[in-house]
């Protein structure tokens, strides 16, 4: 990660906000996902454009994706109803503990968001979890599992093209895939009270799988660019899904992909919901850096890891802002 980035997290900390530049100029690539349902070359076009995305952006947004506006409409109503909820009612699932398959906590206990409150859970499989969901809202298992439904088919479909795209084809770790860890990440922010800089909702990061899918309701999501690390605010686009690439996918590529460093600022006008649905490997299920990408000329750069060892690592360091990928890297000569 460039050393700014963990500049700007300490000067986060202390100010609140971000000194970094911001580059309005530079839209993000959107894909449409109807193409890798067409004929060949129209798919052939989809997969290099996704995998041109990650590799340049580390993240693009997918319209045509499958997923109903009622779907995703239900999931942010239900979401924001349940941060409506009493305080007490919430505090039910308040832990410490990051193991707990489901979790609510705030920006005063959490150690990396500066103003935020969520709500995690597991979802994948579905039936394993939805147990353990809140019950009130009376919508939520309902509308929530309908979403993390697809949410858990469109991350196999961009999966697919990804590793098809890197030359590993679209089978590569399918059925580890579709067994995987689906985690889902319900995020509240307030209204920002700034009247001429931004708020830092949630200090700057990397996510530990291999994909993360998201909807907003409104713009506050921002996005560092590879090369230049100044930050591009991520347009809440009606309909459309964000997706950006996770440490797990940077490992596996070996590095023709790098993990997203991204941040949540303050909408000054509302205050603001997302759903992140990450995926990635069972919990205890190693990704390595695929074979088929290590040769002489790229030797291999991250040592295994699983998401197992993503838990282990965080306590100990997320105050510090060390990322996970980071404690992955293989020195080279």
């Amino acid at each position: 990660m460039p050393a700014v980035a963990g500049s700007l997290y300490m000067a986060s900390q202390q100010k609140g906000v971000p000194p970094l530049p911001r580059l309005l100029a530079r839209p993000l690539p959107v894909i449409n996902m109807g193409r890798l349902s067409m004929d060949s070359a129209s798919q052939a076009l989809a997969v290099q454009d996704i995998v041109l995305a990650c590799r340049e952006r580390g993240c693009f947004q997918v319209v045509n994706h499958g997923i109903s506006k009622s779907c995703m409409k239900g999931a942010l109503e239900t979401a924001s109803e349940f941060f409506q909820l009493s305080t007490e009612r919430k505090e039910e699932f308040a832990s410490d503990d990051i193991r707990q398959p489901i979790r609510y906590t705030t920006s005063s206990r959490d150690g990396i968001s500066m103003s935020r409150s969520f709500l995690k859970h597991y979802a994948n499989p579905l039936d394993d979890w939805i147990k353990f969901w809140p019950q009130q809202p009376s919508t939520y298992r309902e509308k929530m599992g309908e979403y993390a439904v697809e949410m858990q088919r469109v991350s196999m479909q961009l999966m697919e093209a990804t590793l098809q795209g890197l030359g590993l084809g679209p089978l590569y770790l399918q059925e580890k895939l579709e067994g995987g860890v689906q985690f889902i990440a319900l995020n509240n922010y307030p209204q920002s009270s700034a009247k001429t800089a931004d708020e830092i909702g949630l200090a700057p990061h990397s996510d530990y799988g291999f994909l993360t899918i998201l909807l907003q309701s409104s713009p506050g999501l921002e996005v560092m660019h590879h090369d230049d690390d100044a930050w591009t605010p991520v347009p809440a686009i009606p309909g459309a899904l964000h997706v950006h690439v996770g440490d797990h996918l940077e490992v596996l590529s070996n590095g023709q992909l790098k993990s997203l460093i991204h941040r949540a600022v303050l909408n000054p006008n509302e205050s603001r919901i997302s759903i992140a649905s990450i995926h990635g490997l069972s919990i205890n299920e190693e990704v390595h850096c695929a074979e088929e990408l290590i040769d002489e000329h790229n030797p291999k750069m991250y040592r295994g890891s699983s998401f197992q060892d993503f838990l282990n690592f965080l306590p100990a360091n997320i105050n510090k802002y060390k990322r996970f990928v980071e404690s992955l890297r293989i020195d080279t000569p």
